[in-house]
């Protein structure tokens, strides 16, 4: 079992929302959990700013470690968030973490008016996915 986590110690994953870009960008770092999947997922839906409408750029750049089964990676995947309008870009550096992208895209994708979801090892490529020339400062 992983140590309990410092309260100096940065959240696992933060997320800012940028609505004149119509943009959530969700940042996870370190060992990421289903219980922090699941934790930020509520945030956003409880955020009054958070809009469904939105697209999302889903940084897992700094991610070492995603610890979710297969069956809790099909429900953060499946729980719907955004609108079939939507895009959701998942950046990753690592290839565990892109594979776990896939994963989750695939199982997104399966669900009934789930947005679209594109998997990136760049943040060029994502942005340009997303519609964007940079990040919202």
């Amino acid at each position: 079992m992983p140590p309990a986590r410092r309260e100096s110690e940065p959240l696992p994953v933060h997320y800012a929302i940028y609505r004149e870009q119509r943009l959530v960008i969700s940042t996870a770092l370190g060992r990421l959990t289903f219980a922090e999947v699941k934790e930020h997922q509520n945030q956003l839906l409880n955020d009054p700013e958070f809009n469904p409408e939105f697209n999302q750029l889903l940084d897992l750049s700094a991610v070492t470690d995603m610890d979710l089964s297969i069956d809790e990676a099909k429900m953060a995947a499946r729980r719907r968030m955004f609108s079939p309008a939507s895009r959701r870009a998942i950046l990753a550096s690592r290839p565990a973490i892109y594979g776990m992208g896939r994963l989750l895209g695939a199982h997104h994708e399966l669900a009934e008016g789930s947005s679209q979801v594109g998997i990136f090892y760049d943040l060029p490529s994502a942005l340009e996915w997303l519609g964007l020339d940079s990040l919202p400062r």
